[in-house]
């Protein structure tokens, strides 16, 4: 399966029967990211979350409460 990395727009492959491929053609709304894309925005996150300045947004749902 032909993938394109919704970031960088490199195009890559993924072997028909992998897991990331079954849910990218079974659910549209998920994306597809590069490694290298994925990588550089982990490291990126846990910078910011090191800062002390970061705040997770969660929703006012009543299950969010108890999480």
């Amino acid at each position: 399966m032909r993938v394109k990395c919704v970031i960088c727009d490199e195009v890559g492959q993924l072997p028909d029967e992998a897991p990331l491929a079954k849910r990218l053609r079974n659910r549209p709304i998920h994306t597809y990211m590069c490694p290298s894309c994925s990588e550089r925005i982990s490291e990126k996150t846990v910078a910011r979350i090191a800062t002390g300045n970061f705040n997770f947004r969660r929703s006012s749902h009543s299950i969010e409460k108890n999480f």
